[in-house]
């Protein structure tokens, strides 16, 4: 075995059930890297008789839902094995926490790179794979929001009555929440949040066409090839069903404009070449057949739902229970979406 390993990890039991259960020649392992181990999960990289696999285990110190949500992510994956969405594919997964400590699952491991880590040198010099990659998002959307879910043994995935309505309540409620931090400065410092909740309710859109929604798409959860093709989407943990237009909400939002990069819009470098949003929009529009009538509900609801969460750790912080500068970081973006909701539901 090479490599750094996380802490606090049952890997050779992880080894053993994998060996038990026909997925690995033997317990023999090479090249294991660690590739996320933060508060999420904990991610490893590793081989094993010529062939790469990927492990998804809850991190060190556990949440309350982080076994329920791993299950839901081996769900909704394997629910997408055969369709046209870029994704990895689930190759074994023990479901039973007793076994090591946790419920993990081993998918195939997925080549490519995320520009928000690293651009390597073509797509870098490239504006026209940078075009692509902007464009294979919309496609990767695109062709989600197309999978029935009901059709792939989704049901009961998620809520879908009263999905939309649903919305402002649960982010708005999220936020009162956050008054158990003692320290917090309050609501007040986002500006004027209650506004925004206000013209989401009084706009709400009248139907939906229901889908899959990945629930945090952006660039940064996605891995593409050398020429900008989108290899996998990946990070699947806030996958439910509901609107999938709540989706390209949050990818648009998160998107470069043609100035200098927000404080909530995507990090990376260089910027010429992406697409514009329009374009995006119009590419989604024709690739998925849906409605784009009620899009800017959907961008509003992005930069409210995003800018709740992240006032979030925030007030943790405040309360000296997160790091200050990442929480004076995330609380600035947090101030700077709520902002762009107010500008776009100014929009003509």
């Amino acid at each position: 075995m090479t490599g750094q390993t996380a802490p606090s990890i049952d890997l050779a039991g992880i080894v053993r059930w994998l060996v038990d259960h026909g997925v690995l020649d033997g317990p023999e392992l090479g090249a294991v890297r660690q590739l996320a181990g933060g508060t999420q999960n904990i991610v490893l990289r590793f081989s094993n008789a010529g062939r790469d696999y990927v492990l998804r285990h809850p991190p060190a110190k556990p949440r309350a839902n982080s076994n329920r949500l791993l299950e839901r992510e081996i769900r909704v994956l394997r629910a997408l094995a055969g369709s046209a969405v870029p994704h990895p594919a689930v190759v074994a997964a023990c479901t039973d926490p007793e076994v090591v400590g946790g419920v993990f699952y081993v998918m195939e491991a997925v080549d490519g790179f995320n520009p928000t880590v690293g651009m390597p040198d073509a797509a870098a010099a490239s504006p026209e794979i940078r075009h692509r990659i902007g464009l294979e998002m919309i496609d990767g959307l695109a062709a989600l929001a197309s999978v029935d879910p009901m059709a792939c043994g989704l049901e009961g995935f998620g809520n879908l009555d009263g999905f939309l309505a649903r919305q402002v309540s649960r982010w708005a409620s999220e936020l009162e929440s956050y008054r158990r931090f003692e320290g917090w400065q309050g609501p007040e410092a986002l500006g004027d949040v209650g506004a925004v909740g206000q013209w989401l309710a009084d706009n709400l859109p009248p139907d939906m066409q229901p889908g899959i929604i990945h629930g945090d798409y952006h660039i940064g959860n996605c891995l593409f090839a050398e020429d900008g093709k989108l290899n996998a989407i990946v990070d699947w943990e806030m996958a439910t069903l509901g609107d999938p237009l709540v989706d390209l909400g949050r990818l648009l939002v998160s998107w470069p404009g043609q100035g200098e990069p927000k404080p909530h819009t995507m990090r990376v470098t260089p910027l010429n070449g992406f697409p514009h949003p329009e374009e995006m929009i119009a590419r989604y529009a024709e690739r998925s057949g849906r409605s784009l009538s009620h899009l800017r509900w959907f961008q509003v609801l992005a930069c409210y739902k995003l800018g709740l969460i992240l006032e979030g750790t925030h007030a943790r912080a405040q309360a000296g229970l997160a790091d200050s500068a990442t929480g004076a970081r995330l609380h600035r973006s947090a101030v700077a979406l709520l902002e762009e909701a107010r500008n776009i539901i100014t929009l003509p």
